[in-house]
C-alpha cells in the first residue's frame, strides 16, 4: 500500500470518527468513550471494550451553554455538546478523569445531561509519584474496573490487562519512532502528521499500531527529501485545527517534535511487563511528568521543551494555547522565559473548538516567519 493511499486512510478514520463509531457498534462490540487527557486504556481494552477518544470537535456549541459558561474549555464544551446532541450514542459509558477543573465539571454535568451513557470517574492524585499516591492511583482503577463491569456485563481479569499493557507498549514505541522518522521527510505536512496522531483515538490499538508499521515500511522506501522548511516543536494541549495546520503548511512549517497532550505527550512512558498489572499502571502514571495536568512543582516542562528544540535543532516552538486552559496558560509563562534564556523564538497561538477564522493566526505566523 503506497504511503499516499495510507495518508488517505488515516485522514478518512481521523475525519470520520462516527462511522469508526458505527463500525465498531455493527461488530457488536461495546465501546466506551475515554475523555482527555489521560484515561486507563489499557484496563478498557483488555475487557474486550473499545476505547474510543472523546477530545470533542470543532462545532458551535448550543446545548452544552446550559451546563457550562462561555469561559471554560471548548474541548469539555464539546464534549458535552456531542453527548447531548445523540452523537455518542450506542457507547456504553464514558470514562472522565479529574486532572482540572473543567474535567470535574464535566463529569458532574454529564451525568445529568447525558443520563443514558454512564458516567465513570476517574480520580488521580496530585503527588503520584509515591507509595501512597500510587496506592490512590490503584484505588482509582479498581473503581473504574468495578463500574464498567457494572455498565457493560464485561469482566476483568489481569492476564488479560498484562496483554493489553504489551499492546499499548508496542503502540507506543510505533508512535515515538513516526515522530522520529518524519523529520527526514518534510513533504509530509503538518495536517498529514495530524491525522496519523489522531486515527489512533479511533481505532483499537493493535490495529492502529499495524497500520503505522505499514506506513514506516513504505516511508523507508522513499528517498529522503531535503526540502527546506522552518523546523519547529508544537506545545499545548490540542493542535488538530485544520484551518491552523494548512497556514503552517502554507508558510512552510515542519513540525519535528511536539510536546501536545493529543499526540506525543501519549506515548513518553511505558508500563512495566512484569509483575502485578495494576501497579504497573499505577507507576507509569507515577512516572509520567512534564504536562501542564500533571502536578509539578518544579515546573521541569519549560526546560523539557527547550531540551526538545535544542535535540531536533528546531528554528522555534510554537505554543497552541487552548483559549480558556488555565494549567496551559500558568505554565506558558515559565516556557517563555526558559525558551528566551536559550534563545528560541517562541509563538503563541489561541485556538477553540469553535474558531472557523484563524487570518490572525495567519498573518503571526508570516510574521514569525519572517523573522527566523
Amino acid at each position: 500500500m503506497a504511503v499516499n493511499e495510507l495518508l488517505k486512510q488515516f485522514h478518512e478514520i481521523a475525519s470520520s470518527p462516527k462511522k469508526q463509531l458505527d463500525n465498531y457498534l455493527a461488530q457488536d462490540k461495546k465501546v466506551v468513550a475515554c475523555v482527555p487527557v489521560y484515561t486507563p486504556e489499557e484496563i478498557i481494552h483488555s475487557m474486550g471494550l473499545v476505547p474510543f477518544g472523546a477530545w470533542g470537535a470543532d462545532t458551535e456549541i448550543k446545548e452544552a451553554k446550559r451546563y457550562f459558561p462561555a469561559f471554560i474549555c471548548s474541548i469539555m464544551q464539546s464534549v458535552l455538546e456531542l453527548g447531548m446532541t445523540g452523537t455518542y450514542e450506542g457507547i456504553s459509558a464514558i470514562v472522565i478523569p479529574s486532572l482540572c477543573d473543567s474535567l470535574k465539571c464535566l463529569g458532574q454535568n454529564w451525568k445529568y445531561a447525558v443520563p443514558s451513557i454512564p458516567f465513570i470517574p476517574m480520580t488521580y492524585p496530585q503527588n503520584r509519584n509515591n507509595e501512597v499516591g500510587k496506592a490512590f492511583t490503584k484505588a482509582g482503577y479498581e473503581r473504574v474496573i468495578k463500574d464498567l463491569e457494572t455498565s457493560t456485563g464485561a469482566k476483568f481479569s489481569e492476564e488479560e490487562l498484562k496483554k493489553s499493557i504489551k499492546v499499548y507498549n508496542a503502540h507506543n514505541e510505533a508512535m515515538r519512532k513516526l515522530s522520529r522518522v518524519l523529520v527526514d521527510y518534510p513533504s509530509i505536512t503538518a495536517s498529514q502528521r495530524s491525522d496519523i496522531f489522531k486515527s489512533a483515538y479511533f481505532m483499537l490499538k493493535e490495529e492502529h499500531t499495524e497500520l503505522v508499521e505499514k506506513f514506516l515500511v513504505e516511508l523507508n522506501e522513499m528517498p529522503k527529501n531535503d526540502k527546506k522548511k522552518i523546523k519547529v516543536v508544537t506545545s499545548g494541549i490540542l493542535a488538530d485545527n485544520k484551518n491552523l495546520l494548512n497556514i503552517f503548511e502554507e508558510n512552510g512549517i515542519q513540525i519535528v517534535a511536539d510536546d501536545v497532550a493529543h499526540e506525543s505527550r501519549q506515548y513518553r512512558v511505558d508500563t512495566k511487563e512484569e509483575g502485578k498489572p495494576l501497579e504497573a499502571l499505577s507507576e507509569k502514571f507515577a512516572n509520567m511528568d512534564n504536562c501542564s495536568v500533571l502536578y509539578d512543582v518544579d515546573k521541569k516542562r519549560a526546560d523539557y521543551i527547550v531540551n526538545l528544540a535544542k535535540e531536533y535543532n528546531a528554528d522555534g516552538v510554537i505554543m497552541i494555547m487552548t483559549k480558556f486552559c488555565d494549567p496551559e496558560e500558568f505554565d506558558y509563562v515559565i516556557i517563555k522565559k526558559a525558551c528566551d534564556a536559550a534563545n528560541i523564538m517562541t509563538l503563541q497561538i489561541e485556538v477553540d473548538r469553535q474558531m472557523v477564522n484563524y487570518e490572525q493566526a495567519n498573518t503571526i505566523v508570516q510574521t514569525f516567519k519572517d523573522m527566523i
